[in-house]
């Protein structure tokens, strides 16, 4: 399938809608989770693309984003990288609130087409990679943003040392989580505390208490 292909199955499965902690982004969003999931697997799982974590404003990354927009000086002018991007949330709340450059980092290159989409529904052009950036020694970044993304263990492993690394390199880690199943809080100190609108199809409860997390 072509990047055009792509964009018009985002668009033909997703409505375009603000989440409901960051009224001021909108997203191309799955309004029901088994449809969605279905359809990447039958239309697009001979290609190895992963599940469509793209298309859920996922808790994490409602609060992060939220965050970012309300604490704009934490990015203003400065370089930021969002880690496992997804819908694009977090990296689009860093330009809204003045950040110099920001990297949306994600290995789904359906996700990227859908940050890109998100991006232009909100006025902004995306710098996106599809590069594992875990595997490499961090770059210049300024602040790395990281939502919901403790999940497994291994990617939790792997994305704890990466946070390592930055934050011995200068970066500020912001990480939305509410305390995923592999979070390490011990290596953090909460910043913000939210109650975050959710779908129990995807979560346990209709409001998801979630918080934004500084690396120590």
């Amino acid at each position: 399938m072509t990047g055009a292909g792509w964009r018009r199955f985002i668009c033909a499965n997703t409505r375009l809608l603000s989440p409901p902690l960051v009224p001021e982004i909108k997203l191309h969003l799955a309004e029901e989770s088994l449809p969605i999931w279905q359809k990447t697997e039958e239309e697009l799982g001979e290609m190895n693309v992963p599940p469509p974590y793209w298309a859920f404003a996922w808790a994490g990354g409602q609060a992060l984003a939220r965050y970012v927009l309300d604490n704009r000086g934490l990015v203003a002018g400065k370089r930021a990288l969002d880690l496992g991007s997804g819908s694009g949330l977090t990296a689009i709340a860093a330009l809204m609130a003045g950040a110099g450059s920001v990297l949306a980092s994600d290995i789904d290159r359906l996700a990227l087409v859908a940050i890109r989409l998100n991006g232009k529904a909100n006025g902004l052009v995306l710098e996106t990679t599809a590069e594992d950036l875990l595997g490499d020694c961090p770059g210049p970044y300024d602040v790395v943003l990281v939502g919901d993304l403790f999940y497994e263990r291994q990617l939790a492993c792997r994305l704890l040392s990466y946070l390592e690394a930055a934050a011995r390199s200068g970066a500020m880690i912001l990480v939305g989580d509410p305390q995923r199943a592999y979070f390490p809080k011990d290596r953090f100190i909460v910043t913000a505390d939210y109650r975050v609108p959710v779908t129990r199809e995807l979560e346990d409860a209709e409001l998801k208490s979630t918080a934004v997390w500084r690396f120590i």
